[in-house]
């Protein structure tokens, strides 16, 4: 089987130019050559390719686009790849495989634990990884989280970010967004601080908790009907935050409460 290098063929037959694009990837990898000539494969066979050389670049690009499938290094510099995985998971459905030069069994149980779809071991052939993207694009539909999220008269699209209450259209921000979604990825789950914060503001926060306290408030006048008395958005002192819904919602792709 032949391993990834700078002299693979591309495989498959190339994508027609003016095709339809089959999805949207993001590699990260801290090795150039390695990002170059996925991205180069990658773009042949038809997909659409953005690349990261670290974790804090993969998150400002996640939390900016979104994604149907990310290639991720578990070995980066700075924020490693399987807490790069673990704040993905927090605001993304997109497939996740991870890429590693270690084969341990443990290692590729870390890497699932922490929300990763699949793992494929270096050095690895161009087809392995293509068949590896088709099967999570494939079942991405069964996989995805909540899509729309209604509790009593407030109603969330999170594909195209709109939300109403009361049947009138209500501006978020893009980090009200963020903090909804990781709440609503999770449903009846306390979300802790630590995480709420790195998924919303970047990876180096963690300590801010004046910064949450202030968009939640912000939130709650937003989408609930006594702010004050929130149903929705619950505080768990010290601990963090938890979207409330129902039990039966919260196992389905459309969350109702």
């Amino acid at each position: 089987m032949q391993a990834l290098n700078a002299s693979i063929p591309l495989w498959e037959s190339m994508a027609a130019g003016g095709s339809a694009s089959k999805g949207r990837l993001l590699v990260v990898d801290d090795q150039p050559q390695i990002r170059r000539v996925l991205r180069t494969a990658l773009v042949a066979n038809g997909y659409e390719v953005d690349d990261a050389r670290d974790g804090e670049e993969a998150l400002e690009k996640v939390y900016a686009q979104d994604y149907e499938v990310i290639l991720l290094d578990s070995n980066l510099p700075g924020v490693s790849g399987t807490e790069v995985c673990r704040l993905v998971r927090a605001v993304s459905d997109a497939g996740i495989i991870m890429l590693t030069v270690r084969s341990g069994e443990m290692d590729k149980v870390r890497a699932l634990d922490f929300g990763a779809n699949d793992y494929v071991t270096k050095p690895f052939s161009t087809p392995e990884l293509l068949a590896r993207i088709r099967v999570l694009l494939r079942t991405s539909g069964s996989e995805r989280g909540i899509e729309r999220l209604r509790l009593g008269d407030m109603e969330v699209d999170f594909e195209f970010r709109e939300v109403a209450v009361r049947g009138a259209r209500v501006h978020l921000t893009p980090k009200e967004f963020k903090f909804l979604r990781c709440l609503a990825n999770r449903p009846n789950k306390i979300v802790p601080h630590r995480e709420l914060l790195r998924v919303v503001w970047g990876p180096e926060y963690g300590e801010e908790l004046e910064h949450l306290r202030t968009l939640v408030k912000q939130l709650r006048k937003k989408i609930e009907a006594e702010p004050a008395r929130p149903q929705y958005v619950l505080t768990h002192p010290w601990v963090g935050y938890e979207l409330r819904v129902s039990d039966a919602a919260a196992q389905s792709g459309v969350a109702e409460g």
